[in-house]
């Protein structure tokens, strides 16, 4: 297990997060890592799934048309802190809000290879034999990490929340992107590639766009 200074001295700038492009934040986080201490515990799982939500304009955002509520109010922030919201009222989704401030940008972070405390996840999932779906799909990364509403606004400077870059490398021809999952109430932007992966990894959502036709 790497020691957390090597992860924290390696985390993201916020900087990066401010990128005005929302999908290019969403395509570069595929491959880095996302890292969690809580409670004296170190977990840490490589990004390989993400999607794009490109705010006020986009219809399968929560900020579309310029809501803006109590849940949302995050959104809004300037980029590089924590999006966590409860679906169907079971799973915790973590997004990182990007772009500047007033711009409502989030990328969702659909799925993580386990790379440190695996153990720790294994006691979360109730599990004693790891499998690829811990980490795979939104609701199980949170579930891994830990992660949960009560961190949404964190700033992913602070040590217990971050993403890290290790210097791993990955060719462009071995990202692809689809149609994000679950958002056939966006209308036309349904069907926009906004959804990023990391090809042949076992931790990437099954979906119908897997084996289809892809862009890079």
């Amino acid at each position: 297990m790497k020691p957390l200074n090597e992860y924290y001295r390696n985390r993201l700038p916020l900087d990066f997060y401010r990128n005005h492009n929302v999908c290019a934040v969403a395509k570069q986080l595929i491959g880095k890592i996302l890292v969690t201490y809580f409670e004296h515990t170190l977990t840490a799982g490589r990004i390989v799934e993400t999607e794009a939500y490109n705010g006020v304009i986009d219809k399968a955002s929560h900020a579309y048309g310029g809501r803006f509520t109590n849940r949302t109010a995050v959104m809004y922030e300037p980029g590089g802190i924590a999006y966590v919201y409860l679906c169907y009222g079971i799973h915790h989704l973590f997004n990182v809000v990007t772009n500047e401030a007033s711009i409502p940008h989030a990328v969702l972070i659909r799925g993580i290879e386990p790379i440190d405390g695996v153990e720790q996840m294994l006691q979360r999932f109730k599990k004693t034999k790891f499998d690829p779906s811990i980490g795979r799909g939104p609701g199980n990364v949170t579930k891994a990490l830990d992660i949960k509403t009560d961190h949404t606004g964190m700033s992913l400077q602070e040590s217990a929340l971050f993403i890290s870059d290790d210097g791993w490398k990955i060719s462009k021809a071995n990202i692809l992107a689809t149609p994000r999952i679950g958002v056939d109430y966006a209308e036309e932007d349904a069907s926009l590639p906004y959804r990023f992966m990391l090809k042949g990894n076992l931790h990437v959502s099954k979906s119908p766009f897997n084996g289809g036709r892809f862009k890079t």
